[in-house]
């Protein structure tokens, strides 16, 4: 019996091409930059304060930049997060 071939994507899960996915990626991180998510800026992930170190522009994986556009270190380490967790400060 043959080996089944993989193609790497999950059933029912659309398949973007990496031009497209930096499109979107592109665009959330714009959106976080127009709210004032700036590098060395001040924010409150809840209650926890921290600081947006980066950007996020992973296209694969559980946090993938368009919904998690903000990379944040706090005293906890680093997290990725989206606009709507945060606060600035």
């Amino acid at each position: 019996m043959a080996a089944k071939e993989r193609t790497g994507s999950r059933p029912g899960k659309a398949l973007q091409s990496t031009e497209q996915s930096g499109r979107v990626i592109g665009s959330a991180i714009h959106a976080a930059i127009s709210r004032g998510f700036v590098v060395g800026r001040e924010v409150l992930v809840g209650k926890v304060p921290g600081i947006v170190v980066g950007y996020n522009i992973a296209t694969f994986g559980k946090f993938i930049g368009n919904a998690y556009p903000l990379v944040i270190r706090t005293a906890m380490g680093v997290t990725k997060c989206s606009i709507d967790e945060l606060q600035l400060v």
